[in-house]
């Protein structure tokens, strides 16, 4: 009677956990089913948009209270800032000047991003680490722009 209940308890976690791994997130559609919505990418360079991402920076602390309560996006962009990288010597210096100016906001916001499972996997499923996240946008509309100090993949 014990060896059929280990048995039985060893086949519903094998199950489980089979099951599990099935459903991870390199599965085709997971990103899209958890974000459900469109995740597109731009490319730009930070002295393009330079003027975006200062008032973008500028408002990390009420973009980090935003982000915290995000269920629902229209759409996410992912604008690629590859001049700006740390492979390239990172921002340029006003960026960088208002990044350090508003550091503890900017770490604030890249927490809630993490912690917003959403805007984390839109963001990780373009292969960019919280790190390189400059600045977010979120507009009326549920658009959600993220400014990333990096490289497209591929």
């Amino acid at each position: 009677m014990l060896r059929r209940a280990m048995f039985m308890a060893l086949l519903a976690a094998t199950t489980a956990a089979g099951s599990a791994s099935a459903q991870g997130l390199d599965a085709e559609g997971a990103i899209d089913a958890i974000v459900g919505s469109e995740i597109r990418e731009q490319e730009s360079s930070a002295s393009v948009d330079h003027g975006k991402i200062v008032e973008a920076i500028d408002n990390a602390g009420e973009s980090a209270v935003a982000v915290r309560k995000v269920t629902d996006v229209r759409s996410v962009d992912i604008v690629f800032l590859p001049d700006a990288a740390a492979t390239e010597g990172g921002p340029p210096s006003e960026i960088d000047a208002k990044l350090k100016e508003r550091e503890n906001e900017i770490a604030s916001l890249r927490q809630e991003l993490e912690g917003n499972a959403l805007l984390f996997h839109a963001i990780d499923s373009r292969q960019v680490l919280m790190r390189d996240v400059l600045a977010v946008e979120i507009g009326d509309d549920r658009r959600v722009v993220v400014y990333a100090a990096a490289k497209p993949a591929g």
